[in-house]
């Protein structure tokens, strides 16, 4: 049998560093976000979602998910306090639209034909009296991506969802999602890098895995009622070492590790874990699994 041949890289791929908002922002968008296609289409067909849909997407980035619940015809409100993921969201969801800037925190338009609303902001932008209550929220960013000493990422999520449940209808589904067991997730061992890099700041952000418990934690703090749950196959494939470096990079969970080595140090550490994934052909490939738990609204 031929032995594989795994391409090297004397120097680390070249991603936007962290303070490059709108290039990482784009390289989630274009490269990184579709690792959650599977996440999202399970979630919809479950939930049957359509065209008497009202959702609003807590954290929804650059509106992929938004996208696809509309193309099923649901009505869409996405909220997010990430800037230059919101106007890529803008130019995906409402490419004619011409309204207020995000920075001023309000609507920033609404497509003429579906209701689309983009909200930079926290949650309770989305509150509008004029409009039907939600029928379905969102929160697709996965539990276990990073965590920190204090839970305060748990108490965020716990408190974005509890203030957005007041304007969802009674018994509305609410989904939350985490990662698979590490067993199952073969990004764990590259996201372990981070945890690595940041040991020696102890209030760092840093990858653990999602405890079996920890959907149903965080929806219990806000006051709902865990309803069952799936799990998604989402296999993480990039078209080359760059592409895979870039695509993680953009996902923040590397943020911490920059800041306590070097985005360089980081990047090699990052392509050396990966080199295990590398197909022949210099493709990467890797084998995950999320979870996703339902709840309903009291």
């Amino acid at each position: 049998m031929t032995p594989m041949l795994v391409q090297h890289h004397p120097h680390p791929a070249s991603a936007p560093p962290v303070a490059d908002g709108p290039g990482r922002a784009r390289d989630w968008a274009e490269i990184q976000e579709r690792m959650l296609v599977p996440l999202y289409e399970a979630v919809y067909q479950h939930l049957e979602v359509g065209t008497r849909t009202r959702l609003l997407g807590l954290g929804c980035g650059s509106g992929l998910a938004l996208l696809m619940a509309a193309a099923r015809g649901a009505q869409v409100t996405g909220v997010d306090t990430d800037q230059p993921r919101m106007d890529l969201a803008r130019e995906r969801l409402l490419p004619d639209s011409g309204g207020a800037s995000p920075a001023t925190g309000i609507e920033v338009g609404a497509h003429r034909h579906g209701g689309t609303r983009l909200l930079y902001g926290r949650p309770a932008e989305a509150g509008d009296a004029t409009r039907p209550a939600y029928n379905l929220i969102t929160a697709f960013q996965p539990i276990g991506g990073c965590v920190v000493d204090d839970e305060e990422d748990a108490d965020s999520l716990a408190a974005a969802l509890a203030a957005a449940v007041p304007m969802a209808e009674r018994g509305s589904a609410v989904v939350l999602a985490g990662w698979g067991p590490p067993e199952r997730c073969a990004t764990s061992a590259v996201l372990r890098v981070a945890g690595r890099l940041t040991e020696r700041l102890r209030t760092a952000k840093s990858w653990q895995p999602a405890l079996r418990d920890d959907l149903e934690e965080v929806a219990g703090r806000a006051g709902l009622r865990p309803d069952g749950s799936g799990r998604v196959a989402c296999p993480f494939g990039y078209a080359d070492m760059d592409s895979a470096v870039r695509g993680l990079m953009s996902t923040g969970l590397f943020d911490a590790a920059v800041a306590a080595a070097d985005q360089a140090t980081v990047e090699k550490e990052v392509i050396e874990a990966l080199h295990p994934h590398v197909r022949p052909d210099g493709t990467v490939w890797m084998a995950n699994v999320f979870r996703y738990l339902v709840a309903r609204t009291p």
